[in-house]
């Protein structure tokens, strides 16, 4: 008999706000995140916006040696597990707070118990590009001849799973530990991986995580040429358009999100506060291009029927689509085309106007948008939008109330790459 997967926490750092609660207050208000870049001067690139994360003090939630030694994708996936654990922490009926923050301790964080023993606790972590900023950056010191300063820390910095292993070393967490990179489904796809660890009786307990920060010259130029970025330069807070006729490509955004998955049994055993049940989900792969989607979407749509097997729903039973929807031409118009075949009459929208493309964050930042509006009956608009002639009940401008009893989110990454996930109010 399969087991039912709860999800018992959620940790989101974004553009919009760090916090679940500071994430959502400003999703479902319409707030937008994006702007131009401060991180670095970028007078001189073709784009020079992006979604950046401004609104936390890392020093709150990171001791200084470690902000030192981390590239900023791995801070980012740290300060949302320190929010999911903390979370999931609660007892059933207890309010979740603001995000755990360190102790004087730099190896532990302070007043977090684990939802599981440490060896039945798993991480899985999502990240399409890990440290490339790092290695960029790096690259451009040795350029310069300047070789002392490369630091003896760059290569854990730029790794994949240094974020989980730090991670790890702050809570205990001895179970499975994996890092997966399936570029932009990285997140979804670390949270169907939680839910088959639970499934195999390989953990009681899962921490998936999704993070991302690229932002870099190097990588700027590489997709600014490849023309999938917005050169909406002079008005970045309309830069960004999912679905609308006037969309001119995504536009970078970063951060981090995180969810804790249990098994039914283990969360009620411990008296654990229960926010929403992973229905379904899958991951496939289309086989066609690398960059290019297919314009039919029939792999798209597989993936979402895979999901929808797996939860026994039919598409007339998905109340709320947060779909991928990045802004870019071919790929708002093939989604849009899988999503008519397959779903009449479920609410849509996509949330990267607000928040940019996260990559292998966002996977995880807009499931936790999906459980939010199962919870709440309310489901956050697609900014931008004023321009569409599609027939599918596109959420734009404001959000909406509505009941949400049913939730799927989608994440679809270069090299073909389809994840679908599916909540359910519990």
């Amino acid at each position: 008999m399969k087991k039912k997967i709860v999800i018992t926490g959620m940790g989101a750092v974004t553009p919009i706000g760090s916090g679940v609660e500071e994430y959502w207050n400003n999703l479902i208000a319409g707030a937008c995140g994006i702007d131009k870049i401060r991180q670095f001067d970028a007078t001189d690139l073709a784009v020079r916006i992006a979604a950046e994360v401004h609104s936390f003090d890392l020093q709150k939630y990171m001791p200084k040696k470690m902000i030192h030694e981390t590239d900023a994708f791995t801070q980012y996936a740290y300060v949302a597990a320190a929010e999911a654990l903390a979370m999931a922490g609660k007892k059933d009926g207890e309010r979740s707070g603001e995000n755990a923050r360190m102790s004087d301790d730099p190896d532990r964080s302070a007043g977090i118990g684990l939802p599981a023993d440490p060896d039945q606790m798993g991480i899985v972590m999502g990240t399409a590009m890990a440290g490339v900023a790092t290695t960029a950056a790096t690259q451009e010191i040795l350029t310069n001849a300047v070789h002392k300063n490369v630091g003896p820390r760059f290569v854990p910095r730029i790794l994949g799973n240094i974020a989980a292993a730090q991670i790890a070393i702050a809570h205990g967490i001895t179970g499975h530990s994996v890092t997966l990179s399936t570029a932009c489904a990285s997140g979804g796809d670390a949270v169907s991986a939680a839910a088959m660890l639970l499934q195999a009786d390989e953990a009681d307990a899962v921490l998936a995580v999704g993070a991302e920060s690229i932002l870099c010259p190097l990588v700027i130029y590489s997709l600014a040429n490849a023309h999938t970025l917005s050169r909406m330069n002079d008005d970045p807070q309309h830069s960004c358009r999912p679905f609308d006729a006037h969309r001119s490509g995504f536009v970078i955004g970063e951060g981090g999100g995180a969810l804790v998955l249990e098994t039914e049994e283990n969360a009620l055993a411990r008296g654990a506060t229960i926010y929403a049940e992973l229905a379904g989900w899958a991951n496939n792969n289309e086989a066609y291009h690398v960059i290019k989607p297919n314009p039919d979407g029939i792999s798209s749509i597989k993936c979402m029927r895979k999901a929808l097997l797996r939860a026994g729903l039919s598409p007339q039973d998905v109340d709320y689509i947060n779909a991928h929807g990045t802004g870019t031409k071919l790929g708002d118009e093939a989604e849009l085309n899988a999503l008519g075949q397959l779903f009449e009459g479920s609410a849509i929208s996509s949330t990267k106007g607000a928040t940019g493309h996260m990559m292998g964050a966002g996977g995880i930042t807009e499931a936790i948008a999906c459980i939010q509006a199962i919870r709440e009956g309310i489901v956050p608009p697609t900014l931008n939008l004023e321009d569409c002639d599609s027939d599918l009940d596109l959420v734009r401008g404001e959000s909406r109330k509505m009941t949400v009893d049913t939730a799927m989110t989608n994440a679809f990454g270069f090299g073909g790459q389809n994840s679908s996930l599916i909540f359910r109010r519990y």
